[in-house]
Formats: C-alpha cells, structure tokens, sequence
C-alpha cells in the first residue's frame, strides 16, 4: 500500500456500514447492543483496508523504481509476509511470499517487490491465482530473463471450520523464463530455505 495510507481516511460508505449492520442482526444478535453499536462503522473500514488493492496499480510501482543496471544474477526478497481473503469464505489466509528475478538490463527497488506482493494480497483471492498474478506482473514490467514466486499460506477457512486441520499449510510456485531449467530452480529453492549466518 502507499506509505502515507491511512485507514481512518478510507472512503467508508453508508451502505457497507448498513449491510454489516444487518449481518449482526442476521446472527442473531443486537446491533444496537453497546458493544456493537460501531462495529458496523469498523467492520467497514477493516473490509476496504483488506480489500484495498483494487485501488492500486502494481505494474505502476514497479515503473516508478526501475533503473538501468548490468547485474545478471539472481535478485531474492523472501520471507515476505502477506495477509489476504479467501474468496470463497472471506476469511484471512497469511503466510509468507518469496520471489526472485533475474534482471534483463534492468533492476527494481527491492521495497516494490513486496508492494506488488500486499496490493495482489490485499484482494478477494485464492492462493494458487495470486501466486500467478505476482508472477505475470514482475513478467511483464521488468521483462526479466526469469521470475521465481513461491507462496507458503496457512487458511482460517480449512483452521476455523470445514476441516479443521491447524497445522496445514498450503504452498504454491510458479516459474518463468531461466527458472523453468532445473539447476536455476533448485539454486532458488535452496536459497528461501537456507539461514544465512
């Protein structure tokens, strides 16, 4: 999101408050009740903070931090945490993203990895499209001789109900130009696993 983003001057509209305000009731309890009396304002400004990505443009942070540069060699930002909603249950999934590059004349500002990361995140997803989207934007931008993306997420919606299975975890990847080839992958993979001292 954009550093100067500020959750108590998101646009908050009467019909999201009105709208969680019926949910409440729906559930069987009261929403002029003390402690619910602001849920719905809250609940409100918690929903377009999470789902605040549709107003971004991540191909756009990315243009803002490119520089010509000659390095050829592998670019890592790992262990970067997200926090997103399942689409179909509209509960959090979070864990951590780990993407590489290989840069093609090009370099991008290592704080806009993890941008590009939040705004895909902070949408109505699923594990598996968002590891693309990541994907196909670092692609397309920068143009790179390769892009690596693997995602590591636990989701409340298998934690809290249906299976109910605490310590599952969930992990996708995806891989474009010179990380398709086995030596370049592996290379990867053993760098977001391994402690450097």
């Amino acid at each position: 999101m954009n550093e100067n983003f500020n959750i108590e001057t998101l646009p908050i509209t009467e019909e999201i408050k009105t709208n969680y305000r019926e949910i409440i009731d729906l559930v069987g309890e009261d929403p002029a009740r003390e402690g619910l009396v602001k849920t719905p304002e809250r609940a409100a400004k918690a929903i377009k903070f999470l789902t605040g990505g549709y107003e971004e443009d991540p191909k756009q942070i990315l243009q803002s931090a490119m520089f010509r540069e000659d390095y050829n060699e592998m670019v890592i930002v790992k262990d970067i945490e997200l926090y997103s909603m399942c689409e179909h249950h509209v509960l959090p999934f979070f864990g951590k993203a780990h993407v590489a590059y290989i840069p093609n004349g090009h370099i991008v500002g290592l704080s806009k990895i993890p941008r590009v990361v939040d705004v895909f995140s902070r949408r109505l997803q699923v594990q598996e499209r968002l590891t693309e989207q990541i994907l196909d934007c670092i692609n397309d931008t920068l143009n790179p001789k390769g892009v690596a993306v693997v995602i590591e997420a636990s989701h409340m919606c298998m934690m809290m109900r249906g299976v109910q299975k605490q310590n599952s975890t969930t992990t996708t990847s995806g891989f474009r130009g010179a990380f398709k080839e086995t030596e370049t992958r592996n290379e990867f993979l053993k760098l977001i696993t391994s402690q450097l001292s």
